[in-house]
């Protein structure tokens, strides 16, 4: 048997571990278990090679190209690549992945402005200016994840980021809000590349053990961009105006895209040796030879699997429509309330732009909260029955006492928000409000997409993606209710209806931590995927 790349070169490695690392190398490259990854492909109906008790194929096949053995000194391998190309790809992919996400929220503050300078009174289209961006993050990937798995992620992120810095240019530019709207729907489409790739390109390269630092980086960007975005965007619009946000947007993109085009190597296993092997096949004339990771799949398979199984999911899974329904809504809130503070704190508390990007410091600040609170027990849950030798379940990532006080706090979080902004009461207590709703978020979060994942591992990305679709496209449309339901409402009664949705949802995580199982193994809700 061949040795396997980096940290998996172990005689006894055995086939449940390979099976592991099989499902959770997919599930970071961002594509479920049956497509080839950096492993190959995980044979669910009958196994691997290795599991069936035969030789590899690999071995058997001289027609198979693979890595020059051994395989942990081949140059090409990713694996084995010098420490500072490694840490140079994956230090850009996180720029990149800080830029992006920061994009979706800098611009909020300037929104006042921008309705004035383009001479737009829509309240719908105020709100829509900003939440558009989501949109693109909803559908980016149905076309990035499959691209990338034919040609490669190198190219996806070149030609992304090109796009992203035409399309931030192309906002700066804007001369009505239709031009603008469409064109941060197409930044948000763009921007996508790095959120679908990041993990995958990081996988490619560090071995498990050396993994978590680099995801540590990596997962920085998502958290931190959409909370400074609006404070750097609020000083920045009041002092030399909300086009210089995407100025600054298209320079920062634009020595990403350089460093990219420059420093950034293919990392993608099949795509390397499906290259190699195209080589050797035009050097020898010999038409039989085809990469290890080679299983037939072609490019209209990849789109159908992206995204048909998630639809499928979503549409006729109980537990992930009901689920993804819950999580949608959840952040549909984040991004109804991103969208209004600017209208708020300048007509209620009369902030100024750099004042009010300060406004979303408070749910930043709730969600770095429950993340270190979600990461330690929720872990610590699971440890704990390991040591017994308990059975483990997916039920038991969503425990009830760890998940309560999060569901509880998300609702009483809008209340307090909304009635505190509707008597003026001093702008601490709303902040204090949104903190708690960002805590609760976090938790929603949390819970319930490593329930999907673990309920769901062989085709754990097609239910995450479902989840980010239908969760991306409540971002972006939910909001649009926002300043109008004020109007009606006003923001106590607008808040509360929010909350009283909010408090008529807990019942469903809670109704999952107790009966998820028998829902999931209920034969009735069995799909063919």
């Amino acid at each position: 048997m061949s040795a396997l790349p980096g940290e998996f070169q172990n005689p006894t490695f055995s086939a449940d571990d390979l099976k592991d690392e099989h499902l959770k190398l997919a599930l970071q490259e961002g594509h479920d278990a049956d497509i080839p990854s950096n492993l190959g492909t995980y044979r669910t109906e009958k196994g691997t090679d290795e599991e069936r008790g035969e030789p590899s194929t690999e071995d058997n096949d001289p027609n198979i190209v693979s890595w020059e053995q051994p395989e942990d000194q081949d140059p090409e391998n990713p694996l084995n690549w010098p420490e500072w190309i490694k840490w140079g790809n994956i230090g850009i992919v996180a720029f990149i992945t800080l830029v992006t996400p920061l994009a979706s929220s800098m611009f909020a503050p300037g929104v006042p402005e921008v309705m004035r300078e383009l001479k737009s009174d829509s309240e719908m289209l105020a709100t829509f200016v900003v939440s558009v961006y989501l949109l693109g993050f909803a559908f980016g990937p149905l076309l990035v994840a499959p691209l990338s798995e034919m040609y490669g992620r190198a190219p996806l992120y070149a030609i992304c980021n090109v796009l992203f810095v035409i399309f931030s240019v192309a906002c700066a530019l804007a001369k009505d809000i239709g031009q603008l709207i469409g064109f941060r729907f197409l930044m948000g489409c763009a921007g996508v590349a790095p959120l679908t790739l990041g993990g995958g390109t990081i996988a490619d390269m560090m071995p498990v053990e050396r993994r978590g630092k680099a995801m540590a980086l990596y997962a920085m960007g998502p958290m931190i961009g959409p909370v400074v975005g609006p404070i750097a965007g609020g000083y920045m619009v009041e002092s030399i105006g909300w086009r210089w946000v995407y100025w600054l947007l298209a320079i920062v993109s634009g020595v990403a895209t350089v460093l990219s085009f420059v420093l950034m190597r293919e990392s993608y296993a099949p795509v390397i040796l499906a290259r190699k092997a195209a080589r050797l096949r035009k050097a020898t004339g010999n038409m039989a030879l085809r990469s290890k990771y080679d299983e037939g799949i072609t490019a209209k398979q990849l789109f159908w699997r992206s995204i048909v199984r998630p639809t499928k999911m979503l549409l006729l899974s109980p537990l992930v429509s009901i689920l993804c329904v819950y999580t949608a809504f959840a952040y549909g809130i984040l991004y109804f309330l991103f969208t209004t503070f600017s209208f708020v704190f300048q007509n209620l508390y009369h902030f100024t732009s750099g004042q009010i990007g300060l406004t979303y410091l408070p749910i930043g600040i709730g969600m770095i909260i429950a993340l270190g609170v979600m990461g330690y027990f929720s872990d610590r849950v699971i440890k704990r029955r390991q040591e017994a030798g308990k059975p483990i379940k997916p039920e038991h990532r969503i425990p009830i006492p760890l998940l309560l006080p999060g569901i509880i706090l998300y609702p009483a979080g809008i209340f307090l928000y909304g009635w505190t902004v509707q008597y003026h009461v001093h702008w601490i207590v709303p902040m204090i409000g949104t903190m708690m709703i960002g805590y609760g978020l976090l938790t929603i979060f949390m819970t319930i997409q490593t329930y999907l994942i673990d309920c769901y591992v062989m085709y754990a990305a097609s239910a995450v993606a479902a989840n980010t679709v239908l969760r991306s496209l409540f971002g972006g449309l939910l909001p649009l209710s926002g300043l109008k339901m004020y109007e009606k409402l006003g923001y106590g009664w607008g808040n509360s209806l929010l909350g009283f949705i909010a408090m008529a949802m807990i019942p469903v995580p809670l109704f999952f931590s107790k009966y998820g199982e028998r829902v999931r193994t209920s034969p009735r809700y069995q799909l063919k995927l």
